[in-house]
């Protein structure tokens, strides 16, 4: 599988308590933190759901 690397680059404070849980189910807490995850469906899907919150690199 493919790894990602996923970085928060806007901040929490005002979205939606869905949002808020993806982020923390990701293991993003702070602005500007890096996590790295396998690309499967359900990383993916988390990711789509905040996309506009965080930025995707591939590994």
């Amino acid at each position: 599988m493919t790894k990602i690397k996923v970085t928060q680059v806007k901040s929490q404070i005002g979205r939606l308590q869905n949002q808020k849980r993806t982020l923390e189910a990701l293991g993003l807490r702070k602005m500007n933190q890096t996590v790295e995850h396998e690309a499967t469906p359900t990383i993916i899907g988390m990711v789509n759901r905040v996309k506009h919150l965080v930025s995707v690199k591939e590994i």
